[in-house]
This record gives C-alpha cells, sequence and structure tokens, in this order.
C-alpha cells in the first residue's frame, strides 16, 4: 500500500447489481397505484438519485408518501431475491482490505436498504464505515458525503480513491475534490461519464488495480 489509504465505493452498479430488485419494487408500485408499468431500460436511467427521486417523476405528487411506503415495503424483500455481486467484487474487497485499505461506502440508497444488501451478500465486514444520503442533507452529486468521510478518516484528500458508476459520482469526486474512477455499465452511458472527466473510466471493477497503482506510486501530498 502506497499513497492512497482510503477507498470509498459507491454501491449500486458499482458493486452490486440490484436492478432487478429495484425494477420489481418500482413496477409492484405502479401496478398498485394503477399508473404506467416502465420498462426496466426507463427505471435503470432513474436508479442513482436515492427511491424518493426514482418514483417522483412517475407518481403524483399527492401519492408520492404512498408510492414510497409501498416501494420500501416491498424492496426489503426484492432485494434478496434480485440482488448480486458484480464478478470480481467480493474478491477485489478481500484483497484491499488484506492489503490494508480502509474501505467505507458513499450511496444515494437509504441506510437501511444498503445495510440489508451488505448484509445480504456478506461484504459489510470488509466496510469500516457506511455513509448513505438519508443522514445528509444532499446525497450525490453533492460532495457532502465524500467529505464528510474523509474528515472521519483524517486524511488529505489526495490520500483517497473514490470508485463509482455515474455521472453524478464523478461530479461529486470532481466537487471533493479527490480522484474518483467510473466503471461503466451502470445507469449512465460512456459520454456522459467521458463530461464529467474522472481520473479513469474502467469497464470492470477488476481492473481498478491499474489506476490504483498508479495513484499509488505518487508522492503523498
Amino acid at each position: 500500500m502506497g499513497n492512497i489509504k482510503l477507498i470509498i465505493f459507491d454501491l449500486d452498479g458499482t458493486l452490486v447489481d440490484a436492478y432487478g430488485g429495484i425494477e420489481s419494487s418500482f413496477n409492484y408500485v405502479m401496478r398498485a397505484l394503477g399508473l404506467k408499468i416502465q420498462s426496466a431500460a426507463s427505471i435503470r436511467r432513474a436508479v442513482g438519485w436515492g427511491d424518493v427521486f426514482l418514483l417522483a417523476p412517475y407518481v403524483p405528487k399527492q401519492d408520492l408518501a404512498r408510492a414510497l411506503s409501498l416501494y420500501r415495503k416491498h424492496h426489503k424483500h426484492s432485494l434478496l431475491k434480485h440482488s448480486r455481486l458484480y464478478p470480481h467484487a467480493g474478491a477485489l474487497l478481500r484483497r484491499l482490505k488484506a492489503e490494508g485499505y480502509k474501505l467505507a461506502v458513499a450511496s444515494n440508497r437509504p441506510t437501511e436498504f444498503s445495510l440489508i444488501l451488505l448484509r445480504h451478500l456478506r461484504i459489510l465486514n470488509y466496510f469500516d464505515y457506511v455513509l448513505c444520503a438519508d443522514k445528509l442533507k444532499h446525497g450525490k452529486p453533492s460532495p457532502g458525503i465524500l467529505n464528510k468521510i474523509i474528515k472521519r478518516f483524517n486524511l488529505k484528500k489526495s490520500q483517497v480513491l473514490y470508485v463509482g458508476d455515474m455521472a453524478i459520482d464523478a461530479q461529486a469526486g470532481r466537487r471533493a475534490k479527490v480522484n474518483t474512477v467510473i466503471v461503466t455499465g451502470g445507469s449512465s452511458s460512456r459520454l456522459e461519464i467521458k463530461k464529467e472527466e474522472p481520473f479513469k473510466v474502467i469497464s470492470r471493477i477488476d481492473k481498478l488495480s491499474q489506476p490504483l497503482v498508479s495513484l499509488d506510486s505518487q508522492v503523498n501530498r
């Protein structure tokens, strides 16, 4: 381990594929409220901002509180049925932990459901800290969630790497002034990601080693 001491991970689309669970719960709500069923592609594009922002464009304002309650009740079960780690994600976390890196999660998903996922997929113990947007005034792309994690570990920004999958992750990393690696295949297109100019863009989570080695070799500032 060199310059980098802390690696902060986004959850959905980065380490975990829970799109099936999100789609199931989303369309359960649509059916319950007599609203239009949405395609998997449409739902996927709306993921990443938290469940309130996921539902709000599709549900009348007066029904949003009920929709959110229905979604969250259903989601506790659909997550367990339809979520999985991306290939190589578990092995990567084990290796990083063994090499002495501090690991954290920064997710716009509510805390309750982030912990359900982390426990169900048996990766909670790899993380030294989990922080979700419902514990803050603003979620990503605000840099607050990253800044709070970094402050907890009392590290320089140059000692931190953030890994996400969306344009808003790249925005949050840039605003927090931390090097950010984006894994493609999530909710954002490669073009949307490139516009935000992250440190590196990779196609799979197991390709994180190359940018990590590059940053670890830098002189600590």
